[in-house]
């Protein structure tokens, strides 16, 4: 085997920007992220104890994602895994494996306190020195998961109660350069200090970088018909009631084109503020977790998502769609394992030489000497019958391997099809993988 070193052009840094759909449907208290149902997974059995020593078993079953409807799992670790695992002392009675670390039947992460003082981010320096001895292992759990939620501010949103945009009023009006929409006082209406505010936060897990301007679009349905519309038309952060078809009169006409609220594509929050009336208008739905009622609106999107509310009047005939495309950077190295004519091309494969010839010449305690007279197996085809084309030294290449300066193998890559490489012939192998 013959090293070959990269040159200055056959390795290339770039980076693939990339733009993946994300949709939420929100319907009767339940969040679905791109139409993935609840999967019912690996089931685990709960035996209980009763008098006489008998035992009855119940079985449940865990989800194949481990997470909720509506949420992602952060490297969507122990999907469809089994619950706990119980055993029985000779009581029967139930108890589980105990110990320094508790047998969960899933991944977890763990550390052990040892000289070199490592921990969780989430453990303090006074806990961790006080409450746990040399030896002693600390444990996490998994999944870490996340979904968006929804915050109704119904009061003074400028008070302590509502701190989630009490931290956002500088970056509202530091964004008032693209509309006024955003600031928090401004000649557009009441600053948003008074206002009822429809907060909905979107983790950055599900977006990337930045929500893509142009693509976010917030759709209200009453009993499966498409009530209203809004969407970032201008792509300047304002969400602007479109058109909706068969809406030729009634507020839902009147307020097409208005300014319901705001988007930051870099926080991924949404700020809603609309608080004119949807058609029909004089139903009216439950909107927050006290169990007030109100008409159809914008300030009352997405009532369900996980702000709390799981039942009350009309939630099952209201549901919602929030959809955007969001904005991913992946740096990607390509390099270029090139073989010009008269390199590589011999193989250690056995199948290079003629299959049947004896490998030795001689061996003994003194000697070792292989036949130097083996031949090359010709895979020269020929157009004709019963004609055997000349010999061309050719092997066929399925496999590179990448190394370092030390010459420590970093990786393989493997090709689908192996490719003929003859002697006279350059070749180029294009090998490309995200960092």
């Amino acid at each position: 085997m013959s090293f070959r070193k990269f040159g200055t052009n056959d390795i290339i840094l770039n980076t693939m920007k990339a733009h993946p759909k994300c949709e939420f449907f929100i319907y009767a208290g339940s969040v679905y992220y791109n139409n993935t149902p609840a999967q019912l997974g690996a089931g685990k059995v709960l035996v209980q104890a009763v008098a006489g020593g008998a035992s009855i078993g119940n079985k449940t079953y865990s989800k194949v994602r481990n997470v909720d409807p509506g949420y992602i799992s952060l490297y969507e670790m122990n999907i469809d895994r089994p619950g706990p695992l119980i055993v029985y002392d000779n009581g029967n009675t139930i108890r589980y494996i105990t110990g320094s670390i508790i047998d969960k039947m899933m991944i977890y992460p763990f550390i052990t306190k040892d000289g070199a003082r490592a921990s969780f981010k989430s453990v303090s320096t006074t806990n961790f020195a006080n409450e746990f001895a040399y030896g002693d292992v600390l444990s996490g759990s998994y999944p870490l998961s996340a979904s968006i939620t929804r915050e109704y501010i119904n009061a003074d949103a400028s008070s302590s109660f509502n701190k989630h945009y009490y931290s956002l009023k500088n970056r509202l009006d530091f964004y008032g350069i693209r509309s006024d929409a955003y600031k928090v006082s401004s000649s557009l209406g009441p600053t948003k200090d008074t206002q009822i505010l429809n907060m909905i936060t979107i983790p950055s897990i599900f977006f990337g970088s930045k929500i893509k301007p142009g693509t976010l679009s917030l759709k209200y349905y009453f009993t499966g018909s498409l009530t209203g519309e809004l969407r970032d038309t201008k792509q300047n952060g304002e969400l602007v009631q479109v058109h909706v078809s068969g809406a030729t009169s009634g507020s839902r006409q009147t307020h097409t084109g208005s300014t319901a609220g705001v988007v930051l594509y870099d926080e991924g929050y949404i700020i809603l503020t609309g608080a004119w009336g949807l058609m029909p208008a004089d139903t009216t739905v439950v909107i927050d977790a006290a169990g007030a009622t109100d008409n159809l609106r914008w300030i009352n999107f997405g009532v369900g998502c996980n702000d709390g509310v799981t039942s009350g009047t009309g939630l099952s005939n209201v549901s919602y769609n929030l959809s955007f495309e969001g904005t991913t950077e992946t740096q990607v190295m390509t390099m270029f394992a090139k073989a010009k004519r008269g390199q590589a091309n011999y193989s250690n494969n056995p199948t290079y030489l003629k299959f049947g010839q004896e490998t030795l010449r001689l061996t003994s305690s003194h000697v070792y000497e292989e036949n130097p007279e083996r031949i090359v197996a010709n895979v020269v085809s020929s157009s004709y019958t019963d004609y055997s084309a000349s010999f061309e030294r050719s092997v066929y290449v399925s496999k590179v391997g990448i190394y370092d300066a030390n010459k420590n193998l970093i990786g393989v890559a493997t090709l689908a099809n192996p490719v003929l490489k003859k002697e006279d012939e350059d070749l180029a192998i294009k090998i490309r993988f995200d960092l």
